[in-house]
This record gives C-alpha cells, sequence and structure tokens, in this order.
C-alpha cells in the first residue's frame, strides 16, 4: 500500500540517521493545512531549507503512496496529510487520511461522484483542517466536514441539490475558507448563493451572497483594507468585496471574465488587489483608503490569448511585491511586469516550456522561489526586475496528465515540515527538503 524509502541525498547517509532526522524536523516543522498555507498566501515561511539540490538531480523521497487521479493537491497538519483523489472504474471520489511520517493511509472516506463535467481527472479541492475537523469539496459539489482523527462525517451538503448549482464547466474547485467560527465557501447556487457561510460546526448556513451562473474558480480570501477585514470573492462578472460577518456588500468592480475563468488567488499589497486570467489578462484593483469603494488602476490591453501584452496565467496565482508582478502567461512565458502600469520588464521559457494552457505554480521562500512546473521539475530560483535566475532544479513527481499532446501535473504541492508533499494520478510522495 505505501513505501518508506531511506535514502538522502542532501545528507550523505541513510537509514536510521534519516529517520531520526525526519522525526526532528517533523517535532518542530510548520504546516500546511489549505489551499495556499498556514496564512492562505502561498508563502512558505519555513528555515533550514537546502539552498539548492544535489548535484545527482535526484531529490531525497521519505515515502511514496499510491492514490487516483485528481488535480487537488495535498494539505499538511498535526503530522497526518490529506488529500483528495478518485475511482475512475467505480466512479467514487475519496478523501484519504495519511501519516505524514510513512505515508501510511490511516483512513479513507469514499463516496458516489458521477461526473458530468469536463476534465474528469477527479477532485479539484486542496483539503482544510481546522479544529479537529477536515472541509472538502468534491468536482461535482459534495461538501463534508469530517473528523480529522478517523473521517467520520460531521454534516455534509450537496450543492446541486441544495442550493441548485448548475456546475460551472470544469466542476467545482475553490477551497473552503475558515474564519472563526465560519466556513465561507464558493457554492454557485440559485437565490443569491454564489457564496456561502456555514456554522463550521454544524454546518448550518449562516448567510449568502451574490448571484452568478457562471460560478469561477477562485478561493475566497479575506484581506483588510482601510482598517476593515473584507472578503474577496473574483467571480466570472466582477471582483466583489463583503463583509465576512455578514455576507452584505462592500464594493464591487465589475471584471466579465471569458469561459468562467477567475482562477488564481486574487493578491494584495496595501491598497492594490492583483487578479489576472486567461484570456482577459491581467487587472490591478485600487482600493480607496476608507476601505468603502474602489476602482481599476490598470488593465492589460490585450483580450488575444496568444498575442498578449501582460500575463494571462490558466491556473497560475501570481507573486505581487508591490513593485513587480511574476507569473506564467497563456503560452508558458514567465513574465515579469511592472506593477505601477503592466508594462512587461522581461519574459523567459527557462522555467516552463512553450504550448497552450502551460503552468508553473510560484512559492517564495526566504529570499528566493520554489517552482513546481507542470512537467514535474522542482526549481529554485531568485526572481528581480532585472530577470530570472536558476539555481538549481530536480525531477520531483513524474507528470502523468495528457493535456494538448504532452503530459502534466496540475496539482500545487504543500511545503511543510520542511519537505515537499506532492502527487500526480498514480502517488503521492514526501520529498525532505531540510538542509544541514
Amino acid at each position: 500500500m505505501f513505501r518508506t524509502l531511506h535514502a538522502n541525498p542532501f545528507l550523505g547517509v541513510a537509514g536510521l540517521f534519516v529517520f531520526l532526522t525526519i522525526a526532528n524536523v517533523d517535532a518542530t516543522a510548520d504546516d500546511w493545512p489549505q489551499w495556499g498555507g498556514p496564512k492562505r498566501d502561498l508563502i512558505w515561511r519555513e528555515t533550514g531549507i537546502v539552498e539548492q539540490f544535489a548535484d545527482s538531480g535526484v531529490l531525497p523521497r521519505v515515502w511514496e503512496t499510491p492514490i487516483g487521479e485528481g488535480y487537488g493537491g495535498p494539505s499538511v497538519a498535526d503530522r497526518r496529510v490529506y488529500v483528495m483523489d478518485r475511482l475512475r472504474e467505480e466512479q467514487r471520489e475519496r478523501v484519504l487520511c495519511l501519516e505524514a511520517a510513512t505515508g501510511k493511509v490511516i483512513w479513507q472516506h469514499a463516496y458516489e461522484a458521477r461526473y458530468s463535467i469536463s476534465y474528469p481527472a477527479g477532485p479539484r479541492c486542496t483539503p482544510v483542517v481546522d479544529d479537529g475537523r477536515v472541509y472538502v469539496v468534491g468536482a461535482v459539489g459534495h461538501m463534508f466536514c469530517l473528523n480529522a482523527d478517523d473521517g467520520t462525517v460531521l454534516w455534509q451538503r450537496n450543492f446541486v441539490d441544495d442550493f441548485g448549482t448548475q456546475l460551472p464547466t470544469w466542476g467545482m474547485v475553490a477551497s473552503p475558507l475558515v474564519d472563526g467560527d465560519q466556513l465561507i465557501t464558493l457554492v454557485g447556487g440559485s437565490k443569491n448563493s454564489l457564496v456561502v457561510s456555514f456554522d463550521k460546526a454544524t454546518g448550518k448556513e449562516r448567510w449568502r451572497a451574490l448571484q452568478d451562473t457562471a460560478v469561477g474558480y477562485a478561493p475566497p480570501v479575506i484581506f483588510e483594507f482601510g482598517g476593515r477585514r473584507q472578503l474577496i470573492m473574483w467571480h466570472p462578472e466582477a471582483v466583489s468585496s463583503l463583509d465576512p460577518n455578514s455576507g452584505e456588500l462592500i464594493w464591487q468592480v465589475p471584471a466579465r471574465i471569458r469561459a468562467g475563468l477567475s482562477i488564481a488567488t486574487p493578491r494584495k499589497f496595501e491598497n492594490k488587489l492583483f487578479v489576472a486570467s486567461f484570456y482577459n489578462g491581467p487587472r490591478m484593483i485600487e482600493v480607496a483608503d476608507d476601505g468603502a469603494s474602489a476602482k481599476v488602476a490598470w488593465a492589460g490591453k490585450s483580450d488575444n490569448e496568444i498575442r498578449t501584452d501582460g500575463v494571462h496565467p490558466i491556473m497560475c496565482t501570481p507573486w505581487f511585491d508591490g513593485k513587480n508582478i511574476y507569473s506564467i502567461c497563456s503560452y508558458g512565458q514567465f513574465r515579469c511586469l511592472d506593477a505601477t502600469n503592466g508594462n512587461r520588464l522581461w519574459e523567459t521559457l527557462d522555467a516552463t516550456g512553450q504550448g497552450r494552457w502551460w503552468n508553473a505554480f510560484i512559492i517564495p521562500q526566504k529570499d528566493r522561489f520554489f517552482i513546481h512546473n507542470e512537467q514535474g521539475d522542482l526549481i529554485i530560483a531568485r526572481l528581480s526586475p532585472s530577470g530570472y535566475d536558476e539555481i538549481s532544479r530536480a525531477k520531483l513527481i513524474e507528470p502523468t496528465r495528457p493535456v494538448k499532446r504532452r503530459m502534466t501535473i496540475w496539482s500545487h504541492p504543500a511545503f511543510a515540515m520542511r519537505s515537499v508533499f506532492a502527487r500526480n494520478d498514480k502517488e503521492i510522495i514526501r520529498v525532505n527538503l531540510a538542509g544541514d
């Protein structure tokens, strides 16, 4: 069922010493309990991480465990790993809980899920772990709150049956958000239930807001503007700010997105909010000092997916540091934009390749970035307005999903316990990235 491995090229030793090293790291390291990590901002804050990979290019696997197909990345919390997959022949989705130290499956929860969506290769959602509970959303709208210890169902909802959700083309994707004692999630239902807040312990509905039949895919996030906490929902019709306690609309900026492709997590810096989509490109929103209104500061000039002027990511969440924006564009170009006006500073194909819907994930760690591209490479690089500087690269996991005559991985890894946890359609693995 699973296999624990013992070789560690970083340390140059094996067996017991590696096991003790991993155990010591596990006792003091950070979690990655939801989409985007502890703060939902896709930043890896752990220290004591390798400066570069071994010359052999072989990454030190701690373990590997077989799983089924799926696009959703894992979450890591309390020395356990949670991930979703699909058993295609049985037409069932599963939630799996594994030991983070060994990869051993502790429990699983399976349920029937018949797909009618495009790219029917498994769930898309990253599980959310909070206060002894695991929250998941399946590709066709099954939502469960499970006991994190044993997988017992505490409560559940079905978006299609309960809210009249018309599933978007590529299914339900957005990972829910825990805020205090509520769980906020994209539902896409009728009667103003694009987004719904549930009591996280009981599943009782608290409030609902917005209407957009296209639904979209971007996860809800909470930012502070003008001294006020605001729930940001980027959906195919607009970027909307809501009061997270009531769902009351604070401000809204119309931003119609072709094909409903609002995917990437919105990025914030001070009073600026940045979003970007595959067809429509980038848009910088400026929020008023009092946080009560917002307007478009600048937007990309191109609406052509091939001849793009800015960044047109399919699913890459850009990195926005206030001065510059770094992102993968529609055909694989890794680009840097001037955040003040959207002008392009540079582009390269060194981190990716070229082809429609090309993707890579960009994760800051200290003064460099870990980049996981869709070919399964893990790259350490420095990014600056002057260019892309690659430090090291190694194969993390094999791509298994065919897209446009190439094999890909479109699931975001988790960075926790000084390790990276990654999956494809055949296995989930843990690789040790602890430095000396």
